[in-house]
């Protein structure tokens, strides 16, 4: 059996992220933003498919950032939408995005299975331990203060899944935040397991992700400290006898002139930024979440507004390029891309900056 698409070869992987959620990455106003319609979302999935792009992976959400375009308001489910999009896809990963206190791990386990299974082995499982306060509120839950209780919840949950997937016996679990009666995984994913994906910014979300990951999802903002980073999360997984790689997310306006693209940057990210959903989205960043290196969260509010934070990759075919190669410099194993319209813009980006990532030997 072939390994999994995100786990074989080791090119630069590139990927699409939160096309399941209105307005996609990019806060704005401007009215050719991005609808996160199923029809767009499928018809991306085959234009990304023939390209060659390896994986798509979604954002869970719950509810939006507020704002006039309330940012994220609308978002397809992940496990629903990677279902839909694998049976209709042929070579790329899919992952769903799951938060683990609002989604039981007999259920997810289950749920996993079945649609690898649809993909014919190219599912994928973004765990998500929980940083978001407000959406603990909505759901009548209570986010944990403190990041030990959120990740020993979540190695529990994810120990409970691996049990599943790897016993071919019913068994009991009694453990401290779950209790299952005579349960068993049946049926398994394709290769007894699926790459994962945990995005970790605090000590002990690093050390989950060393332990449990495939792939440690952060964010670059300081390529030479990205570089340090990098090598120390790749040294504190080979201590556990692991290989996790790292990947980031990038934003892109590629434009057949540099004037061009910072002008769509300026027009996109200023003139029609929605900045009350980028003040609550920085404010909630600062409030709960680790993801950010807060010493550097308030140099860069305005790559929220131009792409939730991401790489900013604006200009050229060659400059993008050029960008792209840098993070792989630096140590990334492979970034996820934005765009303000991803069906409309992509295939530029495909016809342009994809050949020179090839001939550069990345792809």
């Amino acid at each position: 059996m072939p390994q999994h698409p995100m786990l074989s070869g080791e090119r630069f992987r590139l990927g699409t992220f939160s096309t399941n959620c209105s307005s996609g990455m990019t806060p704005t106003k401007a009215p050719e933003r991005w609808v996160n319609s199923w029809d767009n979302n499928l018809k991306l999935a085959q234009m990304l498919d023939e390209a060659g792009i390896d994986f798509m992976l979604p954002i869970a959400r719950w509810i939006g950032y507020g704002g006039e375009t309330d940012f994220h308001g609308g978002v397809l489910e992940t496990m629903t939408w990677a279902a839909g999009l694998l049976a209709a896809t042929k070579n790329i990963a899919v992952f769903a995005t799951i938060h683990t206190a609002a989604n039981h791990p007999v259920v997810v386990a289950k749920q996993m299975a079945t649609i690898d299974q649809i993909g014919h082995g190219r599912a994928g499982l973004n765990i998500v331990a929980g940083w978001n306060k407000p959406e603990y509120e909505a759901l009548g839950l209570t986010l944990p203060d403190d990041h030990e209780t959120r990740y020993a919840y979540a190695q529990e949950w994810f120990d409970l899944i691996r049990k599943l997937w790897t016993s071919d016996d019913h068994f009991d679990w009694d453990g401290a935040y779950f209790k299952a009666k005579r349960v068993k995984g049946d049926p398994k994913p394709i290769r007894g397991s699926v790459p994962i994906i945990n995005a970790a910014g605090s000590p002990q979300g690093r050390e989950f992700a060393t332990d449990n990951a495939d792939f440690l999802f952060t964010p670059a903002i300081d390529l030479d400290r990205s570089k340090g980073e990098i090598a120390d999360l790749k040294a504190q997984a080979a201590a556990k006898g692991r290989k996790v790689n790292v990947l980031t997310f990038s934003h892109v306006i590629c434009r057949p002139t540099e004037a061009e693209a910072k002008a769509y940057a300026d027009y996109t990210a200023v003139q029609n930024a929605d900045t009350d959903a980028v003040d609550n989205l920085v404010r909630l960043q600062f409030a709960h979440a680790h993801s950010f290196p807060h010493d550097l969260l308030a140099q860069i509010k305005h790559l929220f507004a131009l792409g939730h934070g991401g790489f900013p990759l604006i200009g050229t075919p060659d400059q993008v390029a050029e960008g792209i190669l840098k993070l792989h410099a630096a140590g990334f194993a492979g970034t996820t891309l934005s765009f303000v319209d991803y069906v409309e813009e992509f295939p530029y980006f495909r016809d342009t900056v994809l050949p020179k990532l090839a001939a550069a030997g990345i792809r």
